[in-house]
């Protein structure tokens, strides 16, 4: 009678069947699926914090322009010490776990700048301004549509202080709860150079148009 072949099984432990398992082992398949996912998930992880860093941004040598306006706002240097990055407003949609999907998607839009950078659309000041309002209203509407989720990151209506704000300010926010208003509907230009003018001269065209 032939020899049967020796069946492999896991009787000598779980670490004994790892290392010699069964053909098409159930077992290989999750611990080689498990290891796989996390190698997976970790290196697309680490190469998306990689590039939202500022400095990785201000490799590309016009994002400089962007930059050196954040500096001089309040969102870059302030009394309590707090920063931001460019990834902050322009790639982090939330901070929440579950949002990492909104998060990936606008990395993937941010690589259009990689291909401006190539085609050096906006490689010197005087095109940067060119292409200023144009780029600040899609920000806008990216904002908006996600009800300023980048703003409320860190500021939240919930958690301000009324006691602690001009007047103003606390009639402005109150009735912008109150009319379902979002953070970039009114907070336009804010870390970067100011584009109200071109949004009036914008408007005022547009209107010459009509009445012509």
């Amino acid at each position: 009678m032939a020899d049967e072949a020796p069946k492999t099984g896991c009787k000598d432990g779980f670490f004994s069947c790892l290392l010699n398992p069964p053909k098409c082992s159930l077992l290989r398949m999750i611990v080689i699926g498990v290891v796989g996912g996390i190698i997976i998930w970790g290196g697309l992880n680490t190469g998306m914090e990689w590039t939202n860093r500022t400095e990785f941004c201000l490799s590309c040598h016009e994002m400089s322009i962007p930059f050196e306006e954040l500096k001089k706002t309040v969102h870059y240097k302030n009394r309590s010490g707090t920063t931001v990055s460019c990834a902050d407003c322009h790639v982090a949609g939330s901070k929440h776990p579950l949002d990492y999907a909104r998060k990936l998607t606008m990395k993937l839009m941010a690589a259009r700048d990689v291909i401006g950078h190539i085609r050096a659309t906006v490689d010197t000041p005087e095109k940067f301004e060119a292409h200023r309002l144009e780029m600040a209203k899609r920000v806008w509407e990216k904002m908006k549509a996600a009800d300023s989720k980048e703003c409320r990151n860190c500021h939240q209506f919930e958690t301000m202080d009324p006691e602690k704000q001009k007047d103003r300010s606390v009639v402005k926010h109150e009735g912008a709860m109150e009319d379902g208003k979002t953070c970039i509907d009114c907070h336009k230009g804010i870390a970067h150079k100011p584009v109200h003018h071109l949004l009036e001269q914008e408007e005022a065209a547009k209107t010459a148009k009509k009445d012509s």
